[in-house]
């Protein structure tokens, strides 16, 4: 069986799938952790006293969402002690979850012993191939040579999940399909897919950039961060959680969830509308650039949790799109199947 795990700072979700034919038979989520090898030990528990395995042994393989790879993960790997020495030192470039990823997978050793195969799977991977142009800031050259500043993207292993499949409904392998994906939802992102390879992405060397999403406030004038900080009298660490926690959906009209923000509007909640404009304007404003740069389009594909759910969003954009002659899919995101499709190459 192959078990996959995301780990965070206070809770760990997991999957259970089927080795043979990648079914899933059990998910769950342990939260409020005091620490990741209890948390590993409750999820054994779990699965044993629901009988769904008889002993540790019956997991062949354990499968992890790394959040950053950086320039030096392209693709999937097998965990061993300089994999797991290199996801430590990007932590710096990702503070709030690769040390939170990492405690998950040292906890799996000490739970499972050594011997257990394990494999991460990173977001950042599948944006490897966005090329230089799109991803390198111009910014001193050596602050990229020095300190890795660049743009990375994320959700990857949704955007190419869904990419895949979208290329199965359209009947062409994914290196001939060209496609603009959508993960919409508390976190978002567009990601511009040219025969089957990432070659641009909204989100940047942090998940801030970008579209204006649930608590963060996507793209604005960086000279805002300097000027803000300085009316408000806050420190770097203040501003920080401004513009992810405070911002956004949130920051406009008092609700991160669009649900609650769809509520509000239909009752003439100025701030709400207000902020359902901003948020599908720079959709649009994502979709125009990248149709000039794939300049030929195969679909635009919807995942996430508004973008699977939320008709309002989809409609308004795809009001605009219908004009190009547009396909568009909703595609059901599963980066935990993805995760166990990528661990099973290593059983």
């Amino acid at each position: 069986m192959i078990l996959v795990i995301n780990s965070g700072s206070s809770s760990i979700k997991y999957k259970l799938f089927m080795k043979s034919n990648l079914k899933e038979i059990y998910s769950g989520i342990k939260e409020e952790i005091t620490s990741h090898d209890e948390a590993i030990y409750y999820i054994l528990k779990k699965l044993k006293s629901n009988n769904i395995i008889k002993s540790k042994e019956d997991i062949d393989i354990v499968g992890h969402r790394v959040v950053h790879g950086g320039d030096y993960f392209k693709e999937a790997v097998k965990i061993d002690n300089i994999v797991m020495d290199k996801i430590s030192e990007l932590s710096s470039l990702a503070p709030l979850h690769n040390p939170a990823n990492l405690s998950g997978i040292k906890a799996v050793y000490e739970v499972f012993g050594d011997d257990i195969k394990q494999v991460a799977v990173f977001d950042t991977a599948f944006h490897q191939t966005i090329p230089s142009y799109a991803s390198i800031y111009p910014l001193p050259y050596e602050y990229y040579e020095k300190y890795g500043v660049k743009k990375y993207g994320f959700h990857g292993t949704s955007h190419h999940y869904v990419a895949k499949q979208a290329a199965k409904q359209l009947g062409k392998k994914l290196e001939d399909t060209n496609l603009i994906t959508m993960h919409l939802g508390n976190g978002a992102s567009v990601c511009a897919i040219k025969n089957g390879k990432s070659i641009d992405t909204s989100m940047g060397f942090t998940p801030l950039e970008g579209l204006m999403m649930g608590t963060r406030c996507g793209n604005i004038d960086s000279s805002l961060v300097v000027y803000l900080e300085e009316k408000l009298n806050c420190t770097n660490d203040e501003m920080t959680t401004i513009l992810n926690k405070q911002s956004g959906f949130k920051g406009l009209c008092g609700s991160s969830d669009l649900r609650e923000v769809i509520s509000l509007a239909k009752k003439d909640d100025k701030k709400a509308k207000l902020a359902i404009d901003i948020f599908i304007y720079r959709i649009k404003e994502y979709i125009g650039s990248y149709l000039m740069i794939l300049e030929d389009i195969d679909a635009i594909v919807f995942t996430g949790g508004i973008g699977e759910n939320s008709s309002l969003v989809r409609d308004e954009i795809c009001n605009t799109t219908d004009k190009f002659n547009l396909k568009h899919f909703v595609i059901h995101t599963d980066e935990e199947l993805a995760i166990a499709e990528l661990s099973k190459e290593f059983i």
